[in-house]
C-alpha cells in the first residue's frame, strides 16, 4: 500500500470512528487474494469508506455518481481512496472497462448494483453490471450488507457484513455469459446482500 494512499485511509478511518460507531462481521471470509469485487446495498454517501474501514487493509477502489465528486471535501476524499465516476443513465460502457482495468491491478473493487442510495433500508433489485464486471475480470463477488437504525447521525452504530464470496463458476458467468445468466447471477447477488442486511 502506497504511502499516500496509507496516509489517507488511515485518516479517513480516525475520521469516521470519531464520528460512527463502525462493526464488522464476516471479515474472514475476505480473500486473501486481492483484487475482487465487493457488491453492497447502498444505504448512505457514507458507505464507501465505511466498507473500506471495516475490511482488510488494502487497495480500495469505487463506482460512484458523478455528483459526489464535486462535493468539496468528501469529493476530495473519495477519490484519494480510489473512486472513479459514472454517469448515471447513459449506459457508461467506459466505467465497465476501468472496473475491470482496476481488479485486474489488484484493487477490490467496491459497486452498489442498485445504483442510488435506499434510505428506508430496503435493498432493491440491482443491476447486471456487476455480474457483467465479474465476468470480464473474472474474479470472485463478496456480497456486503450495511446496516443501521434510521438515518445517521453522531455515533449511529454502523454494522458491515461480509458474505462469503459467489465464485464466477458459481455465479454460472465463466466464459461469455449471456443476458440471462448475467440477470440470473445478479439476482444470486442481490438475494445475498439482503439475508446479510436482514440478519438472524
Amino acid at each position: 500500500m502506497g504511502l499516500g494512499y496509507s496516509f489517507i485511509y488511515e485518516l479517513a478511518s480516525f475520521l469516521y470512528k470519531c464520528v460512527y460507531k463502525i462493526k464488522s462481521e464476516g471479515s474472514e471470509n475476505l480473500p486473501a487474494q486481492q483484487g475482487y469485487i465487493i457488491a453492497s446495498n447502498h444505504r448512505s454517501f457514507a458507505d464507501p469508506p465505511v466498507i473500506a474501514i471495516a475490511g482488510a487493509k488494502a487497495y480500495y477502489s469505487f463506482v460512484a455518481k458523478e455528483e459526489l465528486f464535486k462535493r468539496p471535501v468528501f469529493g476530495w476524499l473519495i477519490r484519494k481512496l480510489g473512486a472513479f465516476p459514472i454517469t448515471r443513465g447513459k449506459g457508461d460502457t467506459a466505467v465497465i472497462d476501468t472496473s475491470v482495468s482496476k481488479v485486474r491491478e489488484g484493487r477490490n473493487l467496491v459497486i452498489f448494483p442498485e445504483g442510488t442510495r435506499h434510505l428506508d433500508g430496503k435493498v432493491g433489485k440491482g443491476k447486471t453490471g456487476v455480474a457483467l464486471i465479474a465476468a470480464k475480470a473474472a474474479v470472485p463477488v463478496v456480497p456486503v450488507g450495511i446496516v443501521f437504525n434510521g438515518k445517521l447521525h453522531f455515533r449511529s452504530t454502523i454494522t458491515v457484513r461480509f458474505g462469503k464470496p459467489f465464485t464466477i463458476e458459481e455465479l454460472g458467468i465463466a466464459g461469455e455469459p449471456s443476458p440471462r445468466e448475467l440477470h440470473e447471477a445478479k439476482n444470486k447477488i442481490m438475494n445475498e446482500i439482503k439475508l446479510l442486511v436482514e440478519g438472524e
